[in-house]
This record gives C-alpha cells, sequence and structure tokens, in this order.
C-alpha cells in the first residue's frame, strides 16, 4: 500500500512535469514570447529539479520518504495553480520553478520505499515498475490534458489538474508509511562535514560515475521530445497534425513503460550486461536520430514511429543507472547517491532543451510560426554532443568498475557479479 501512494504521487509528478509539453504553442501565444524564452520554461524547471537531488537525497536518508513526498505534494499543487492564472511570462516562470522543486521531492523517495518494503534481488524489477506506472503521468499530460486545453482553456486546465493534489495528499497522510517498521522514521542529524565526507564517498565510487553517465546520456532525446520540443518538432518540422503528433508522444511514453520492466528484469538476471545495454541503446538512438535528421524532406511515418519507439526505451535505460549506484553503495547512502546519479539526465536534458530553442532563434527567426523543418534539424542535432561525451564515459567507467570489482573478488576469495556493470 505505501509503495502504491508512494507512486500515485510520483505519477502526479510526472503528470505535472511534462503539462508543459502539449501546450508549447499555447505558451507561445499566451505569453508573446520566443522559442529561447519559451524553453526557459523547462530549462529552469529541470535545473531546479536536477540542483535539487543531491539536498533531496540527505532529506530523505534524514526524515523519510513520507515527509518529503507530502512537501513535494503540496509544492507542485500550489505551483500549478499558480501557472494556471499566470497571464505573464516572469510569474509562470517562478510558478514552473516550485513545479520542479516538488517534482524533485518524489522519484527519490519512492526509490527508498522500495527499498524499504521489498527484497533486494526485487528491487532492480519495481524501480522500473516504478517508472512504468509514473510515466503514465505522461500519457495524461500527452492526450486528455490536450483535449482539456483546446475544450476549456488554459486556466481551467491547469486548475483542474492542480486539484488533484490535496485528494493525494489525504491519501498519502492516511496510508503511507516509511518501512514496515514504523510510520515516519528518521535518520541521524549529520553535521555539515559528515554530510559532505558522505557524498564525497559517494562521488569516489567508480559505480556511482558509471550510473551517472548512463543517467546522463540515455534519457536526453525522451525528455526534450516529452517536455518541451517534442510537440512542435513534430508538427512544424515533420508536418504531422495536431492529433497524430499528440499520438506519437503517447507512444513515447507507452514504450517507456512497456521497456522499464523489461529492462528491469534484465537487470536483475543480467547485471553485469547493465552498461553494455546502456551502450547499445544509446548507439540506436544516434542512428535513428541520424536517419531522421538526413532524410530529404518530412520523413515517413514508420521512420519517425522507429525514432519514438528507440528514444522511449531512452527514459527506462536511464534507471539503470541507479541500480548500478546501488550495488556500488553502502545501504545508508543509498538516498544521496541516488541523488547524485539523478541530477544527469536532467543537467544534460534541460541544457539541450535550452540549445535547442537558442539554435531555432538563430536558424528562424520570427516566434513559433517560423519553425522549419530545416531550423529542427539544426536544432535537434546538437544532442550529438552529449551522446558522444556520454559513450565516451559510461566506457570509461564501466571498465574502471570492473576492474575494482575484480580486485575485490580476487582479495576475498568471493562472486562479486552483481556488482559488475
Amino acid at each position: 500500500m505505501s509503495w502504491g501512494v508512494g507512486v500515485s504521487v510520483y505519477f502526479l509528478a510526472v503528470f505535472h512535469r511534462s503539462s508543459l509539453g502539449v501546450a508549447g504553442l499555447l505558451a507561445n501565444q499566451r505569453f508573446d514570447i520566443s522559442a529561447a524564452q519559451l524553453s526557459t520554461f523547462t530549462m529552469l524547471q529541470l535545473l531546479v529539479y536536477a540542483g535539487m537531488q543531491v539536498p533531496v537525497g540527505l532529506l530523505v536518508d534524514r526524515f523519510g520518504s513520507r515527509s518529503v513526498l507530502l512537501g513535494g505534494l503540496t509544492l507542485m499543487s500550489l505551483a500549478q495553480a499558480g501557472f494556471a492564472v499566470s497571464t505573464d511570462y516572469p510569474a509562470a516562470l517562478v510558478a514552473r520553478i516550485f513545479v520542479g522543486m516538488g517534482d524533485a521531492m518524489t522519484f527519490i523517495s519512492v526509490i527508498r520505499l522500495v527499498s524499504s518494503w521489498f527484497p533486494l534481488r526485487r528491487v532492480p524489477l519495481l524501480t522500473q515498475v516504478t517508472g512504468f506506472v509514473g510515466q503514465s503521468g505522461a500519457i495524461v499530460a500527452a492526450i486528455p490534458l490536450s483535449w482539456a486545453l483546446g475544450r476549456f482553456g488554459w486556466t481551467q486546465a491547469y486548475l483542474t489538474a492542480a486539484c488533484i493534489g490535496p485528494v493525494v495528499a489525504v491519501v498519502l497522510l492516511l496510508f503511507l508509511h516509511d518501512a514496515p517498521s514504523g510510520r515516519n522514521l528518521r535518520g541521524i542529524a549529520l553535521s555539515f562535514p559528515e554530510l559532505r565526507a558522505t557524498l564525497r564517498a559517494s562521488w569516489a565510487q567508480p559505480g556511482t560515475r558509471l550510473g551517472f553517465w548512463i543517467h546522463f546520456a540515455t534519457p536526453i532525446s525522451s525528455n526534450v521530445l516529452a517536455l518541451l520540443w517534442g510537440f512542435p518538432f513534430l508538427v512544424r518540422g515533420e508536418g504531422l497534425s495536431h492529433a497524430h503528433a499528440a499520438v506519437l508522444l503517447t507512444v513515447l511514453t507507452a514504450t517507456s513503460m512497456v521497456a522499464g520492466p523489461a529492462l528491469g528484469w534484465f537487470a536483475g538476471r543480467h547485471p553485469w550486461h547493465r552498461s553494455t545495454s546502456a551502450l547499445i541503446i544509446l548507439g540506436a538512438m544516434m542512428a535513428a536520430w541520424a536517419a531522421v535528421l538526413a532524410f530529404p524532406g518530412e520523413a515517413p511515418p514508420a521512420l519517425l514511429v522507429v525514432l519514438i519507439v528507440v528514444c522511449g526505451v531512452g527514459g527506462p535505460m536511464s534507471v539503470m543507472g541507479f541500480d548500478v549506484g546501488r550495488t556500488s553503495n553502502p545501504a545508508y547512502r543509498l538516498a544521496s547517491s541516488t541523488g547524485i546519479i539523478n541530477q544527469a539526465g536532467f543537467t544534460a536534458s534541460l541544457i539541450t532543451v535550452m540549445l535547442i530553442g537558442w539554435i531555432l532563434d538563430w536558424r528562424t527567426p520570427g516566434g513559433s510560426d517560423a519553425y522549419t523543418p530545416g531550423g529542427f534539424h539544426w536544432a535537434m542535432g546538437v544532442q550529438y554532443v552529449f551522446w558522444v561525451l556520454g559513450f565516451a564515459q559510461i566506457l570509461r567507467y564501466r571498465w574502471k568498475v570492473r576492474s575494482r570489482v575484480t580486485r575485490e573478488q580476487v582479495q576475498s576469495g568471493t562472486s562479486m557479479v552483481e556488482h559488475i556493470a
């Protein structure tokens, strides 16, 4: 029950996070902003999300999942209500910043619940199932929210979304416990030097760094498409109708939901191939984007489906980074190491989102109505900078992890294949 309630909060967080993805063109008109200004919404939201991961991990270790989830849910609900009634750009930016703050407090809290409530052998699968259920919040943002925006308008659609939070908060207060042993668990208060030492020890682990780079490289396209640029790219860049673009974004989320449990099962059965899987999926994304961007004119629908499916696998693949971190750190550092890893993909994504907006403004000045396929091809190509960096770092740190595990295995005389990435 506790895990189910926690996942429902994460579901709502993903919904709020993705709620701007289908409203990008409406936001251009409502706030009279450029592509770079539009991308700033997502950039700031992700910047806050990424920047809070380490503090949130420390908060979860200290105060438990229940308290942190309640705080995040409250922040998201109030911020979404503020976003609904905002009519000027600065006020809307402030609202999205607080959406990011509340969102940042959910995933790590739920991952801690998974570790507290389930046997360790089931953690990889249930971590992916958490992502599977949570990511369905993006489906609610993609089609029903798109319909509500068209039918009821900006303010009513977003206010309705904000009102879901208080209902979920009541359920959380009634049914969520931090662990089977207690409703509210508290960790030991740590001094600043002790907190710094904990973070330094987590980062010093090669497995933490490998998890960081897996999470850095693999979710970029999924986040870019789902959070902001997918709808404009498919409509303006590839000539699809609004309805077809919404369907493809739903396919993106559905692929993530299906691939997540499969990858979790694979990680549990073959933990020594986790980084190999990341490299294969990263290579597939690079190839799919190359085929779409190099295609003369608008890409065929079948090729766009392939692109969307491959990018959809990248999202849950990034979660594999948490499992690498889990098997490389002691239990008392779980939330802090997860926080370090979780900031990676969102940092890469927010920089990419912003660069895409800048490149679009450079190549197609004149606002969203002036976006062209050529402009999008230039803009989307910026992803390769981050993919190449991530690919190289995954290769580097998986060699370090395997070398370290081999040394420890020789010294202890025991098998440690679970830790091999």
